[in-house]
């Protein structure tokens, strides 16, 4: 048998079946089609020399936004897949049943890579969202109709994933917990999960959390004061904890405004560490603080998360909780969607969403991805570089950039 593509010599990592060995993936067809040792190069039209790095399930992004051209906060998923090794992304409430069909038509439908979505509560969906303009979605309970919601989900059901909630003061002013009321009966209507943000109170978290069921997302996990998930002390809250054995998932959605080290920290210590690590991904925080999954990853890692199960948190964790179990994995027969990693060793600084500095020892950084069995490289693989070389002559690193643009965002 002839394949279309060989990654050989590479560390195959797998989370969801164990598997973390040396071995050669080849593709045919836009399938895996064998996953083993010695498969000779002459049986591939195109081999990939994976030696020295990690092969594993194409990474999936549970909250990212990506209606580009159709909000303001939108990014263009196909330019930025192969720089986060990022094969699937779940959008994350950008679009509402008022302009769903936009997104599905001129987006979803024409990129190269996975788009699937959580349907934003809001008739709208996040309309009014930039640096100089701040306009809650969820402000004006009239734009929160849950008819519209469940319509637009029996009509596009194939990619919605979900029901998405802003809830806070920044997205929803003085609205509370309503909205997010709204969005959990729409939710149990069509039987899909919820995902709920939350910003600065009201509502706060302890209005949140009670609510949320097994299998409904709080992203935002890790936020900073207010509405964080930690005293000031550093002991994790008691509804936190009660959420967590409930079976609500953890996600982290760093973005702009919402991932804090130092709550992290707190979490990680007393075991609670994220189920699904996501970016937030939009224009607002592409050029720092969170970047891509990759450097959101390689921040957890920095902080005391194994790799295995940081890799788990962004591969088959995420498909679960999508109910898309087919991704986030390598499996023979099932979709030829792989990252290319490597792990780079040296001193690597990050900035959280506080403006708070973290020097890590490694560093996660995609060689390319295989999205829908094609090969795409990620042509900006070898401009990484150490801490050290940060600084050249003065200028502002992307660290300083990061923590210069912090501010009111929500996100």
């Amino acid at each position: 048998m002839t394949f279309d593509l060989l990654l050989r010599g590479g560390r195959v990592i797998d989370p969801a079946t164990g598997l973390d060995e040396l071995r050669d993936v080849a593709v045919s067809g836009g399938k895996i089609a064998a996953i083993d040792t010695g498969i000779g190069p002459d049986r591939a039209k195109r081999v990939i020399d994976a030696t020295g790095c990690l092969v594993t399930p194409g990474l999936i992004d549970l909250h990212s936004h990506v209606y580009w051209g159709g909000t303001s906060l939108g990014v263009d998923a196909d330019r930025l897949a192969a720089r986060g090794g990022t094969t699937t992304f779940v959008d994350a409430g950008s679009a509402g049943a008022g302009n769903f069909l936009g997104f599905r038509r001129h987006v979803m439908e024409r990129s190269k890579v996975r788009i699937v979505a959580y349907v934003n509560i809001s008739f709208a969906g996040i309309f009014g969202f930039s640096k100089s303009v701040m306009v809650g979605e969820c402000g004006d309970l009239a734009l929160c109709n849950p008819r519209e919601v469940v319509a637009c989900v029996r009509e596009h059901g194939e990619v919605i994933v979900g029901v998405k909630v802003r809830a806070g003061r920044i997205a929803g002013g003085n609205s509370g917990v309503a909205p997010l009321d709204i969005g959990l009966e729409a939710a149990d209507k069509v039987g899909l999960p919820l995902m709920a943000h939350i910003d600065e109170p009201p509502p706060g978290r302890s209005e949140v959390l009670p609510r949320l069921r097994r299998g409904d997302v709080l992203t935002h996990c890790f936020r900073p004061f207010p509405n964080a998930p930690v005293f000031a002390s550093g002991e994790v809250r008691p509804d936190m904890k009660l959420a967590r054995e409930r079976g609500v998932i953890f996600d982290i959605g760093h973005g702009m405004g919402s991932f804090d080290f130092e709550v992290a920290k707190s979490m990680l210590k007393e075991g609670l560490a994220p189920d699904v690590i996501s970016s937030d991904l939009h224009l607002y925080c592409v050029d720092g603080p969170a970047f891509d999954i990759l450097v959101c990853m390689s921040k957890l890692m920095a902080l005391g998360m194994p790799l295995n199960d940081v890799l788990r948190a962004a591969t088959c964790k995420p498909a679960d909780v999508i109910g898309r179990p087919e991704l986030g994995r390598l499996a023979v027969g099932g979709p030829a969607d792989v990252a290319l990693l490597k792990l780079h060793s040296g001193k690597f600084g990050f900035v959280d969403s506080t403006g708070a500095r973290l020097v890590a020892e490694q560093r996660l950084v995609s060689q390319g991805i295989v999205a829908g069995g094609v090969w795409w490289p990620n042509e900006g693989a070898s401009d990484v570089h150490d801490i050290e070389h940060f600084q050249p002559n003065g200028h502002e690193t992307h660290v300083d950039v990061a923590a210069r643009h912090f501010g009111r965002c929500c996100c």
